[in-house]
């Protein structure tokens, strides 16, 4: 079986977007890029939501291209293109850059993607991980703590209608004050 994992930029007071989907508090010190750099680089099937879909497609298929791209974007750019991801939409029509469209019921897909074999996935989007939250799918968070308040926007988790115990997996500091916190589910 595959496990899932979600994990995101997120402010002290849970969000993951200010309103107005404003992600510019969530910039990424050198040593964070790398850190979630190297997670894409280890994930064998990433799941988006429509919304994350058109921001990273947006950017990343040719961000190795751009002037002054850095190492480290040259290389998350590759390992991007590379890995194989699965969009989820009933308004998307077409995908590129080693990714499949799913149409249908996301939850369904999610578990017979779960029962297989391979390297872990990992989840993105706020719709998308919530309707895998709601349903148990879920193994691992990773949030990634910024020193902001935004006040409202995007929230990382969704209301629930049951507990989910975690066991603290990592804890990690990174400059500006990021930490993260990485929870496996316990059954």
């Amino acid at each position: 079986m595959r496990k899932l994992s979600f994990g995101m930029n997120v402010s002290v007071d849970g969000y993951i977007a200010a309103p107005g989907d404003d992600l510019g508090w969530s910039v990424p010190s050198d040593e964070l890029f790398q850190w979630w750099s190297d997670r894409v680089g280890t994930t064998g099937l990433a799941l988006y939501g429509r919304k994350l879909w058109e921001i990273m497609s947006s950017h990343w298929p040719t961000a190795d291209q751009q002037p002054g791209a850095t190492a480290a974007q040259v290389e998350f750019a590759r390992r991007w293109r590379d890995m194989p991801k699965v969009v989820f939409s009933s308004t998307t029509s077409a995908v590129d850059w080693n990714t499949r469209l799913v149409t249908g019921d996301a939850v369904t897909e999610i578990i017979r993607l779960k029962a297989g074999d391979g390297d872990p996935m990992d989840i993105g989007g706020a719709t998308l991980a919530a309707a895998a939250m709601q349903a148990g799918l879920i193994d691992e968070y990773a949030i990634v703590r910024h020193p902001v308040l935004v006040g409202g926007g995007t929230p990382f988790f969704t209301a629930l209608d049951h507990w989910v115990n975690l066991s603290l997996v990592e804890t990690r500091t990174f400059p500006d004050g990021v930490v993260l916190t990485r929870y496996a589910t316990r059954g």
